[in-house]
């Protein structure tokens, strides 16, 4: 195949619903899984290896921190960290709450400082993408309720939404504030070549909606609307993440202003392709679907490359989709059912 346009074309030509040269294909995985796919190409870098399996890959941007210093084990939020291996992968999970104590936004005010975006030099910015122009750029963004969660726990932070929702909102226009101001500086850095900017928040579990949709309606999307706005104001794509059964709050999400859906778990509830396109496929670009539960890790090569010709057949008809894993490759799964993954995509696609 002779290929006409770059990563970042092929992924426009898809977000303006023209035609691209082929279907664009991503790349998301842990370090553990990127070694072993490094291992199994004979790639020295992950940038040979995105250029071998013709992967359009993203190239991030942020800025550098020069904050407070806290050690190794924290984060700028006051979080403890500790790597927790999980047999097939290590993942760095927050195991101390700084906002667990308290009981009100009064204590909160009084004990804790919130990070300013002026601890982050925003200079280096440009320098990042030098090199990689050819590619789509994704800076900015927001998922305040993650950090919420660690900032108070998980389970406090679930029963805060009930029982302090004053409480919830108030932690969640501070993080909103942070990510829009860290957000405006970015596109300041690089005016109109952010292509992406990350919107994200996890809304579903595998069966259902993790909130009330009445709580997404009325503390989630306005705040995140005012991002999604910020982000198209820039000529910015909104790239909506959320894991699981979320049909019930889509056509909300869309209202709201997303303008790319991932990870599509076709395998949860109520998330099924062939009506996912059907409903939404006029509305909303679809990225990710190949299945990372049971498909990538556990399946064979063929049954990867069925499932790379189903979701180009389903979500792709007539264009709008683009192809990746459902969440981050684990080092579980085969690198020959990636490489398999990539290669039907490319042939097909």
């Amino acid at each position: 195949m002779k290929e006409s346009m770059t990563p970042k074309e092929r992924w426009l030509a898809v977000l303006t619903r023209a035609q691209p040269d082929r279907m664009p294909m991503d790349y998301w995985a842990t370090e553990e899984a990127n070694a072993k796919m490094l291992g199994y190409t004979g790639c020295d870098t992950l940038w040979e290896m995105f250029k071998r399996l013709h992967i359009d890959r993203v190239v991030g941007v942020s800025p550098r921190y020069v904050g407070p210093s806290f050690a190794a084990e924290y984060d700028m939020f006051g979080c403890r960290f500790a790597d927790v291996d999980y047999g097939t992968g290590r993942y760095r999970e927050c195991v101390s709450h700084p906002l667990a104590q308290y009981n009100s936004i009064e204590e909160i005010e009084a004990n804790y400082t919130w990070p300013s975006p002026d601890w982050f030099d925003y200079s280096g910015v440009r320098a990042q993408i030098v090199g990689k122009e050819a590619y789509p750029i994704q800076g900015g963004g927001s998922e305040p309720f993650l950090i919420y969660a660690r900032l108070r726990g998980m389970e406090q932070a679930y029963m805060d939404l009930l029982l302090q929702p004053e409480l919830v909102t108030y932690c969640l226009d501070k993080l909103f504030d942070l990510a829009y101001e860290n957000t405006r500086r970015i596109y300041e850095q690089l005016p109109g070549q952010v292509m992406l900017s990350y919107v994200a928040e996890d809304f579903g579990s595998q069966e259902s909606l993790l909130f009330a949709p009445k709580t997404i309606r009325e503390i989630f999307l306005p705040r995140m609307k005012r991002m999604m706005d910020l982000a198209h104001e820039n000529g910015t794509y909104v790239f909506h993440h959320s894991d699981g059964a979320i049909w019930p709050i889509l056509p909300d999400l869309i209202a709201t202003g997303i303008d790319i859906l991932n990870p599509i778990q076709w395998r949860s509830k109520g998330m099924d392709r062939a009506r996912l396109k059907e409903r939404f496929g006029a509305q909303v670009i679809f990225h990710g679907a190949m299945d990372n539960q049971q498909t990538l890790p556990f399946g064979t090569v063929e049954d990867v490359r069925r499932e790379v010709e189903e979701n180009i057949a389903l979500l792709g008809a007539g264009g709008g989709y683009i192809l990746a894993p459902c969440h981050n490759i684990q080092v579980v799964s085969p690198p020959e059912n990636i490489v398999a993954m990539y290669e039907t995509a490319y042939a097909v696609g």
